[in-house]
């Protein structure tokens, strides 16, 4: 992997919408095992569906690039995630933050797993479950 890929990776996940997700195509192997807290797809197609599905439910969704770092044939890339849901946090924008793990193969990447914190992603900003989620938290850190 050189520097040229992984460039190409942040730009695509900086620039991605419900619009142009053929842009997956240029940065994901046929066979991608792609996962994260809530979900794990295998295969470009399935990834396709999740991402046509993630867009078509939220209003915004934008990533800064934080940090990077990599070796021959894996990246780590530190991220914050801005998203507005209309049914979350009253359709204002919630910051994420999170890493994705990145392993290559032939200029593409074959495995990617992101690691969040699921309930500052969703749990926290769903009527009711949140105050619950919130009320926890308080308590586990008092």
């Amino acid at each position: 992997m050189d520097k040229a890929t992984l460039d190409r990776f942040i730009n695509v996940y900086q620039t991605l919408n419900k619009d142009n997700l053929h842009l997956l195509d240029e940065i994901y192997h046929q066979d991608i095992q792609f996962s994260d807290p809530l979900h794990a797809v295998d295969g470009l197609a399935a990834l396709h569906g999740y991402f046509k599905n993630l867009y078509a439910n939220v209003i915004s969704c934008e990533f800064n690039i934080t940090d990077v770092e990599h070796t021959t044939n894996k990246a780590f890339i530190y991220w914050t995630m801005f998203y507005r849901h209309p049914k979350l946090n009253k359709g204002k924008k919630i910051a994420v933050e999170g890493h994705s793990r990145l392993v290559f193969s032939n200029e593409k990447i074959i495995q990617h797993r992101d690691y969040f914190d699921a309930g500052a992603l969703l749990y926290r900003h769903i009527p009711l479950l949140g105050s619950a989620v919130r009320f926890i938290d308080k308590r586990a850190s008092a």
